[in-house]
């Protein structure tokens, strides 16, 4: 995305930044969600509702690892008066190996990869295939104690997105030609977060449109409300970046990423302005074979 202050804003989806490998907890049983007279939904019902959308969305993430993708990444860098002054396109294919999302760059500007820097990008992972392939079951079982404490910790933030917010029923719209509960989330006022990430949800708020047949979201428009501070003098996200992200329906079995659009107003190192807007599209999934193999470079230069 073109910077690690983005993944912030991933926080709230709770989608890319576990890893999973093992199974996810059983999802929670969706409640009653009739309406009461008023057409409206209880908070019980709203933050129950959350609860198996996060645990269903850690399920998506899960399956994610078995499909390879197009990522297309647009970078748009602002001026002081938000006037475009350089975009940058780039394109990736992303697969899972060895456990690992990894991304090959196939074009820039939407133009393929010169046989120069396509060289470079196969020599990555070729490094990659063969550090992995000697590792160690000492480094193996500790990148595996790592992933597992990635996933607690992923399980204890999703917990509390329906702990930390209060939530509204806008109403029911139609989107990709499906029936989806549009819902508003505001920080819920004297919220104590009990671990570190979740001290950033009370600086923002959302809103989802939520399937109504799948329990799963289709959409999320996140927006932040007040200044984010990101280490002691690491950046400052400023209030009014947002982020916009839609899912898409694949194979009748999974939710994944369709489309984010990102804009970013903030401040590195207390000096350096960052002011961007990223588009990323996500294209072409496809599964992966059982009998799907990665070949060693020097195996595809010999056939």
């Amino acid at each position: 995305m073109g910077s690690r202050i983005v993944l912030l804003f991933w926080l709230l989806a709770a989608v890319l930044a576990y890893g999973q490998q093992d199974p996810p907890p059983p999802i929670a049983s969706l409640p009653d969600l009739k309406p009461d007279a008023n057409g409206n939904l209880s908070q019980e019902q709203m933050q129950q509702l959350f609860r198996v959308v996060a645990d269903k969305d850690m399920e998506n993430d899960k399956r994610l690892r078995d499909y390879t993708y197009i990522e297309r990444d647009e970078e748009h860098k602002l001026d002081g008066k938000g006037q475009v002054k350089s975009t940058e396109v780039k394109t990736y294919e992303v697969m899972e190996l060895y456990g690992e999302q990894v991304q090959r760059l196939t074009a820039k500007d939407d133009k393929p990869l010169d046989s120069k820097d396509a060289a470079k990008e196969e020599e990555k992972i070729q490094k990659l295939i063969d550090k992995r392939k000697k590792e160690s079951e000492d480094a193996r079982r500790k990148h595996e104690q790592k992933e597992e404490k990635n996933r607690e910790e992923g399980r204890q933030f999703v917990g509390e997105v329906a702990n930390a917010y209060n939530f509204h029923l806008f109403g029911t719209e139609t989107l990709g030609g499906r029936d989806a509960w549009v819902i508003d989330a505001t920080p819920r006022p004297g919220y104590e977060p009990p671990m570190k990430d979740a001290k950033f949800l009370p600086k923002f708020r959302f809103r989802a449109w939520i399937d109504k047949d799948d329990a799963q979201w289709a959409k999320l428009d996140i927006d932040c409300i007040d200044t984010v501070s990101v280490g002691l003098f690491l950046a400052r996200i400023h209030k009014g970046s947002r982020i916009e992200i839609e899912q898409t329906r694949v194979n009748d079995e999974v939710w994944l990423p369709q489309h984010v659009g990102v804009k970013i107003d903030a401040r590195l190192a207390l000096l350096k302005e960052y002011n961007v807007e990223l588009e990323q599209t996500f294209r072409d999934y496809k599964r992966f074979r059982a009998t799907t193999k990665i070949l060693a470079v020097e195996d595809v230069q010999k056939k």
